[in-house]
């Protein structure tokens, strides 16, 4: 399937770096993703399972994250399945694509230091329903950190009048990193689990339990060799058939935190874009960002909101750039960094910006680099 071949690219490139670091885990930090049409996120579908085939027309979604000694990046797009590219697309999927997008760059303007997660999910709001669509209620944008996808200070979407008593607000500050996440519908924005079988699982730390069950706990025990607190499919079990065995009484007693693949209603549609950015003292810094090609999609909304108008604009990524052109090194031609890990630097054209106490982004833009090395 499409998903295996990009978690085998994702497990290639970054097994080409770091290779005097045995300790070192790189690899998947998201397992990839691709949701079709109502289906809002984490569809990734075993060897068992039947194929779905893309066809003309299918609004796909795709989301994966790469780490570098659980330095994180994530990144998720959206496009139009369509054999006639030069064809502009129109409709409500145009509508849902364009909003997507616009909430994303908006996003990436107001996440940075001093402003309130509260204000990018005003936001959200306005330029979502300027285009008669929904965010997809209750989704939630993360603080990264090393070894943690999902960080205690967080954006939501469109929150119920009880998320939004229980959400709390917080501040950006320099330094944090964010995964932005935005999922846009054409319908009511209610997400709900339909019954498809969950095959993305990540290990929760805080919780223990004495598994009972042989194969539970060799699964289990594989889980943290493995993957230690980073997102993982059942699919990457080389037994299929243990692994889904062994994850049930891993997921009762809550060892494992599920991904439900959620869906809207059926003949609505959901597009996604998600990147990931850096604070840094002199501002944003996107490091991931997938392909968007604006001029493709014909909407005849526009947003209302003045202070948040921004033109749809061409996506790509510098690491990008720098992939297709320079496959062997990272930006710069230094290879792989020298040392232990807390001697790494960023060896690119950002380094001359960077103060020595800031070496992390060198590993968090070196997952970046890797996901668009991998064309993904």
């Amino acid at each position: 399937s499409l998903c295996e071949k990009g978690d085998a690219m994702i497990m290639e490139e970054t097994g080409k770096i770091f290779k005097k670091e045995k300790e070192m885990k790189k690899g998947i930090a998201f397992p990839t993703s691709i949701s079709v049409n109502n289906c809002v996120c984490h569809f990734s579908p075993l060897k068992s399972d039947q194929d779905y085939i893309l066809k003309d027309g299918d609004l796909v979604k795709i989301d994966l994250g790469v780490h570098v000694d659980g330095f994180i990046a994530n990144v998720a797009h959206s496009f139009l399945v369509d054999a006639a590219k030069e064809t502009p697309v129109t409709g409500r999927k145009a509508d849902v694509i364009k909003a997507a997008h616009l909430c994303a760059e908006a996003a990436l303007r107001l996440v940075k230091p001093g402003n309130q997660n509260t204000q990018v999910t005003d936001a959200w709001n306005k330029i979502a329903h300027s285009f008669n669509c929904t965010p997809i209620e209750g989704m939630l944008s993360h603080q990264l950190k090393q070894h943690v996808i999902d960080g205690e200070k967080t954006i939501i979407q469109n929150p119920t009048d009880q998320q939004k008593k229980d959400h709390e607000k917080a501040e950006f500050e320099v330094h944090e990193v964010y995964a932005i996440d935005v999922l846009v519908s054409t319908g009511e924005g209610k997400a709900k689990d339909a019954g498809q079988r969950t095959t993305i699982y990540k290990r929760d730390p805080s919780k223990q339990y004495g598994l009972k069950m042989k194969t539970s706990r060799a699964f289990f025990s594989e889980v943290e060799r493995r993957f230690d607190t980073m997102p993982f499919t059942l699919r990457a079990f080389e037994d299929e058939k243990k692994a889904r065995m062994g994850v049930v009484e891993c997921a009762k007693h809550e060892l494992l935190q599920p991904f439900n693949v959620l869906y809207e209603k059926e003949g609505e549609f959901v597009a996604q874009f998600k990147f990931t950015v850096l604070l840094m003292p002199n501002g944003p810094m996107r490091i991931t960002c997938g392909p968007f090609e604006p001029e493709r999609y014909k909407s005849e909304f526009e947003v209302q909101d003045a202070e948040l108008k921004v033109s749809p604009r061409k996506l790509t990524c510098f690491w990008a750039t720098w992939a297709r052109t320079r496959p062997s090194s990272p930006p710069g031609g230094g290879g792989e960094a020298r040392g232990s890990i807390g001697d790494c630097r960023l060896v690119s054209p950002l380094s001359s910006l960077l103060a020595p106490s800031e070496w992390w982004v060198g590993l968090y833009s070196l997952s970046a680099v890797w996901i668009c090395k991998a064309g993904l």
